[in-house]
């Protein structure tokens, strides 16, 4: 794995786009200080009016849209080599002085909420553009605590981040994977070539091999990994109390805007009614393969590897063009932009967060971080990538920054839109019967695998964790290797075994320090699998609706923005239906398999 340093530059992203230089990003930073003292002098103990409110608001909503890129910037130079020095004092610096920000500007919240409803709502009545950050400010009044104590809790923001850091820190800086060694040859290893190459790699021996060295090494580090999750969740669930909450379910839920229903739900019904699809999905890639034994090690594999096309970065340019066209001029030209303009990091190096990611900070461009391996399935990876940055170009262009950014529940739903999208065009481009199965068993193992199984178990396990945590309990290495193997069995039964090393996949998920998140991508997907239909059906009306649902940003509940796009997840109907096209999918490839086996 080389490092940062010596990757190609055309296949980073350009921060200049932030800051052109250092000492730009520093004044800034002197900036932010300054209105933020100034905001202080002006304004704490001074919110007595409905004039007062919009003009206390005005303020905050430009300090917040320079404090973004600045936040962005550290964040996003130490996402790609978290062994810099020089990037990791960034970071904290900008941890540190948004903290003091945010606790000595605590105030305008509790000034706020201290005044009479009706003045509020007459702040809201002569601005719109702040009506709805206002009525959020109302809905969470009740919760509110004492100044004094919204203003240490805010001084301790940096810190309450320190085990996501911790967690970070130890993934990807302090874990080193030696090589490993399959029949006389050794292979590299590490976090994105074990997640990017070798989960997916066709032979056996070393597919197995690469599991087992990747487990041996993450259980060397699974005690303090464990430490810093239940610091986490320690955090967390004393916020929780300290609000009111019922329960820590209702805290972590509550800026989402769905209740307990919705989440369980989610959870319940693709664990008993996905479960039986996807095990006769591993029946399949046990029978294609010839194994013995389908193992956990061997979920990740293609149906037809031998089918697979690598594929250059710039190939993938025209399958984005082509996949997506049906988005319309606006959405093409931004495609353009993201590869033109170097919105993209493609480079595998050294110290490079795992995974892939979409940052958009308000007032500019998106960010993309993916670990191009050349797969075709990155093509999907990409194309998710893309709906988040799609979603936020339009969104920041309607809205400010209060009411840009949707809640949590329906963030995925853009993303795995766009793999339905590209799903879709492949599908209908092509009647060799290779491809299709190719493009199918891809749906199936990228798209509904990762969000409808991968991170739902995340989901399910998660809620065992949270569980324990909010009846007083602890966790530690033991437990969450006992509740991960218990979820990981309990969805795949007898049909694969769930061999050693398979518990510690806890240890890979920095969604785990986000909230109530990884149940969040299957809810996506729901919608976005019932809209892709629609689009299929109806054409530009459903692809116009689409589109208005995306501009409206934050402005909607998960609830009001599915159904802008003709979806009602008040009901169990578009999930089950969701279930059911899975289902129908495998059915497909099972009948394309046998088909191509009697050619």
């Amino acid at each position: 794995m080389i490092k940062r340093n010596e990757v190609k530059i055309e296949e980073t992203w350009d921060l200049t786009h932030l800051f052109a230089t250092e000492q730009l990003f520093e004044e800034a930073i002197k900036t932010v200080i300054e209105e933020a003292n100034l905001i202080e002098l002006n304004f704490k103990n001074k919110i007595t009016d409905a004039k007062k409110v919009l003009l206390v608001l005005a303020a905050y909503k430009n300090l917040n849209e320079k404090m973004i890129p600045i936040r962005t910037y550290a964040s996003l130079a130490y996402s790609v080599d978290q062994t810099d020095d020089a990037a990791q004092m960034r970071s904290a610096k900008v941890g540190q002085v948004f903290a003091k920000i945010n606790a000595d500007l605590s105030f305008i919240t509790s000034e706020l909420l201290q005044l009479e409803e009706a003045i509020l709502i007459e702040a809201k009545n002569l601005s719109p553009d702040f009506a709805h950050y206002i009525e959020k400010l109302i809905r969470k009044k009740s919760y509110l605590l004492h100044p004094d104590a919204e203003k240490a809790l805010a001084a301790f923001g940096a810190t309450f981040d320190a085990p996501y850091e911790l967690y970070n820190t130890t993934k990807l800086v302090d874990i080193q994977f030696e090589q490993f060694e399959v029949n006389g040859k050794t292979y590299p290893l590490s976090y994105n070539l074990f997640e990017g190459d070798w989960e997916l790699e066709s032979d056996t021996e070393i597919r197995r091999a690469a599991f087992e060295a990747f487990s041996t090494k993450l259980r060397q580090y699974q005690h303090t990994t464990a430490k810093t999750y239940d610091m986490h969740l320690k955090i967390e669930k004393t916020e929780s109390d300290l609000r009111g909450y019922k329960s820590i379910f209702d805290f972590l839920l509550y800026n989402q805007e769905v209740d307990r229903e919705l989440y369980n739900r989610q959870i319940d019904l693709i664990t008993a009614e996905l479960a039986p699809h996807m095990r006769r999905y591993a029946k399949l890639l046990q029978k294609v393969h010839g194994l013995e034994i389908m193992t956990f090690a061997d979920l990740k594999i293609s149906l037809d590897p031998t089918y697979e096309p690598r594929i250059s970065i710039e190939e993938s340019r025209a399958y984005m063009k082509k996949g997506l066209a049906v988005m319309g001029e606006n959405y093409q030209k931004m495609l353009d932009r993201a590869f033109d303009e170097r919105w993209i990091d493609f480079a595998q190096n050294h110290g490079k967060s795992t995974g892939a990611f979409c940052s958009s900070p308000y007032g500019y461009h998106p960010f993309i971080l993916i670990s191009w391996t050349s797969r075709m399935n990155e093509v999907f990876v990409l194309a998710h990538e893309l709906g988040h940055a799609g979603h936020f170009y339009l969104a920041n262009a309607e809205q400010n920054v209060f009411n840009a950014r949707p809640s949590l529940y329906f963030i995925e739903a853009p993303s795995t839109m766009n793999e339905m999208l590209m799903a879709n065009y492949l599908l209908e481009n092509s009647n060799d019967a290779r491809f299709k199965r190719w493009v199918i068993s891809t749906i199936v193992a990228r798209t509904y695998y990762h969000n409808f199984v991968t991170h739902l178990l995340e989901a399910a396990y998660q809620r065992k964790v949270y569980e324990i945590i909010d009846e007083g309990g602890s966790v530690n290495a033991s437990i969450l290797n006992k509740l991960k193997r218990s979820v990981l069995q309990d969805f795949w039964g007898d049909d694969v075994e769930i061999i050693e090393g398979a518990e510690l996949t806890w240890m890979r998920q920095p969604h785990y320090y986000m909230g109530l998140y990884p149940y969040t991508y299957s809810a996506g997907l729901t919608i976005a699998t019932q809209v892709s239909q629609r689009i299929l059906r109806e054409g530009n009306r459903a692809v116009e609706d689409w589109v208005n649902v995306l501009k409206a940003g934050g402005t909607k509940t998960p609830i009001e923005l599915a159904q802008m796009a003709g979806v009602d997840i008040t009901t169990d109907k578009p999930l089950r239906d969701t279930i059911a096209f899975i289902g129908s999918l495998i059915d497909q490839l099972e009948q394309l398999t046998e088909e191509i086996d009697h050619i």
